[in-house]
């Protein structure tokens, strides 16, 4: 199977800090891993943006499972990719559907994209 162009895009970002004319910076971690029901993608990765003061403001991850959903009265918990999104500073971690490493850099940027217009529009 071809690796995917997204994924060598990807892992080439590993280790990157790129600071924005404002202050902020995004910064990017990004690993082969062995494919595991939690990381089934076989990738392990971190893509973070910083505002000025240092504070993640936005986070896409595997490196923990997303909060857990409540049991089901039918059975028990199931294993759950850990695969998840923070979209501000207090947000514990959400779900996030990993479709393919290029995508994922898509949803970030376009997440830093709105972010960056909200404080944009604070200052008017």
């Amino acid at each position: 199977m071809a690796r995917q162009y997204g994924l060598d895009m990807l892992l080439d970002l590993d280790g990157q800090h790129f600071q924005m004319e404002d202050g902020t910076y995004v910064w990017f971690m990004a690993s082969e891993c062995q494919a595991t029901p939690e990381r089934p993608h076989g990738v392990r990765y971190s893509l973070t943006y910083h505002d000025r003061h240092n504070q993640r403001v936005i986070g896409f991850d595997n490196a923990h499972a997303p909060p857990k959903p409540k049991r089901s009265r039918f059975g028990g918990r199931k294993v759950v990719a850990h695969d998840h999104k923070h979209l501000s500073i207090n947000d514990k971690g959400q779900v996030y559907e990993f479709e393919s490493a290029e995508q994922l850099l898509a949803d970030f940027w376009k997440e830093v994209g709105k972010w960056r217009d909200r404080q944009r529009e604070k200052q008017k």
